[in-house]
């Protein structure tokens, strides 16, 4: 992403927005380029680095339609059923440990 316009943290000029900003506004960056970008120092690593669009050509955030929320609330079940004993975990399952903390924990899994 060379050539694009570096700004410091909180100096971004009126009318760009990160992803989080658009969102926040209901808005999405709509199939737009990266315009320019944010630059936030840190001490012992390379700068955070945001990426800003026009807010001019964002467009609004789609509605979310009964599908649509079926879909993404089976994908999340999905997340938090264990492999191992097959329950619902009633959380998300860290992919880390690929199993509930309970099977993770249990006697039988340590001996294996």
């Amino acid at each position: 992403m060379s050539g694009l316009p570096v700004y410091r943290w909180r100096l971004a000029p009126d009318g760009l927005a990160t992803r989080r900003q658009l969102r926040a506004a209901g808005l999405r960056p709509g199939g737009q380029d990266v315009v320019a970008q944010l630059e936030r120092p840190r001490r012992r690593r390379g700068p955070l680095v945001a990426y800003l669009y026009l807010v001019d050509l964002a467009k609004p955030v789609r509605p979310m339609t009964p599908r649509r929320a079926g879909a993404l609330a089976k994908a999340n079940a999905a997340r938090r059923r264990c492999p191992v004993c097959r329950m619902d975990a009633g959380y998300v399952i860290p992919p880390s440990l690929g199993k509930c903390v309970t099977c993770h924990d249990s006697p039988e899994q340590r001996a294996a």
